[in-house]
């Protein structure tokens, strides 16, 4: 078995972006757009008190939804930690909160059988030690106060690496680690990043690690496309706020494992005005589209300061779920079909059995294309398992070497969003 097996039977994860940005609520970058300084960033620190925090909730809607992992940023780039680490003071534990938010978290996605993943950046603006003037992106990048600084970055990596040796020890087994991220001339052993992984899968030998230690989602995929072997390389692609046009291959024109990271609205952290938030069809839609490619699906919610889902997020996994629930065989260990697209849908597979996604409705009979009628064992509707034949309209006469098939009289599909037949082939 592969250390990669539960990943691309999964297919289907919840990011979730919390931090004490979702006090001023205006999304996770806004310390470096606003050019906050930390002395004005104290106040969120100070004020931080998630009293709603239920990560058992979150759990629960994660798994109704049918995801079967999670990301939790245990730090994001503005350096304040979710988890009790001894290298810092600017850790939940010091805040009203006063506890570790990563062992609760922990504790509820395993107790319902989630896969466990961390975030971790590699970047930190309250670090003393991390480069500010001239930065592309640290809050006090032309602050002229910090042109003379003096860094030690030798003293940011050792608490870097510190810190991601905590989360690998004080938690028992992590399933995944998602670094952020790499630019400029800050990627790879710039992070000393062989020795990073290293030591990671020292502890975690089958832990999955994504790309990003070198490669970054909106940049290409640093040394996963190359020949040679980084041992940084990472173990998937990490594509962000975009799904691959033809899901992603490597230079001999093979399959790579990938996954689209996605915001349901226009921010990760929590942004108090912004609800432009992506329906649950199209969600569903993007899902079905990331699979079909071969790739999985990384959804994410921004709690709010008092460590509530948004409503919306939450309506949105409640509608996935039910599609889910009678959907999710076409989902789970599907992948490419290896037959041209439909012009009505797509199409995932698993093993001999192809699954078609219809999300339009048709003129007469459906055509299941890419398939002869003598290749076909049997055929379902898979909402509700109940046995499909091929049809035989008599204006089908000139297709005879085409499979199709009906749902009867109506010309409405029976669900609008996503109707899925099941086809299992000799």
């Amino acid at each position: 078995m592969k250390k990669t097996d539960w990943f691309t039977h999964a297919r289907f994860g919840m990011f979730i972006h919390w931090g004490i940005y979702a006090i001023p609520a205006r999304g996770e970058w806004v310390r470096s757009i606003e050019r906050i300084t930390v002395e004005d960033y104290q106040p969120h620190f100070d004020n931080f008190d998630p009293v709603d925090y239920d990560p058992v909730a979150w759990a629960k809607a994660a798994k109704y939804a049918g995801m079967k992992y999670a990301v939790l940023t245990a730090k994001h780039h503005d350096g304040f930690c979710l988890f009790d680490s001894k290298l810092t003071d600017y850790k939940a534990t010091n805040t009203k909160a006063g506890r570790d938010l990563i062992k609760e978290y922990v504790d509820a996605f395993r107790a319902e059988g989630i896969k466990i993943g961390l975030y971790y950046s590699l970047i930190d603006w309250h670090h003393p030690d991390y480069p500010h003037y001239g930065d592309k992106i640290h809050p006090m990048r032309d602050n002229e106060a910090y042109k003379d600084y003096k860094y030690n970055f030798d003293n940011y990596l050792k608490y870097m690496h510190g810190q991601v040796e905590e989360l690998c020890t004080n938690y028992g087994q992590i399933d995944l680690f998602w670094f952020d991220f790499s630019y400029d001339d800050m990627h790879g052993e710039k992070w000393k990043a062989t020795e990073l992984v290293r030591m990671i899968r020292g502890y975690w030998p089958d832990v999955l690690i994504d790309n990003r230690l070198d490669g970054h989602g909106s940049d290409g995929y640093g040394p996963m496309e190359s020949d040679i072997p980084y041992e940084y390389a990472g173990d998937y692609v990490s594509p962000e706020q975009i799904i691959p046009l033809d899901g992603i291959r490597d230079k001999n024109g093979q399959p790579m494992l990938w996954e689209a990271c996605i915001t349901m609205n226009g921010h990760w952290g929590y942004h108090a005005t912004d609800r432009n938030y992506k329906p649950a069809d199209m969600c569903i839609r993007k899902l079905v589209e990331c699979v079909s490619k071969g790739g999985n699906l990384l959804l994410n919610v921004g709690p709010d300061a008092k460590g509530n889902i948004p409503k919306e997020s939450l309506n949105i996994l409640e509608k996935i779920g039910e599609w889910m629930q009678q959907n999710s065989e076409s989902i789970y260990g599907c992948g490419y079909a290896d037959l041209p697209k439909p012009e009505y849908g797509r199409i995932t597979r698993n093993g001999k059995i192809l699954y078609y996604h219809i999300m339009e409705n048709q003129i007469g009979a459906v055509p299941l294309t890419g398939i002869k009628p003598e290749e076909i064992k049997r055929m379902w509707y898979v909402a509700s398992g109940a046995e499909m034949q091929p049809s035989d309209a008599w204006y089908l006469y000139a297709h005879k070497d085409v499979t199709f098939i009906s749902f009867g009289d109506s010309p409405i599909l029976p669900d609008m969003v996503d109707t899925v037949v099941g086809v299992e082939l000799y």
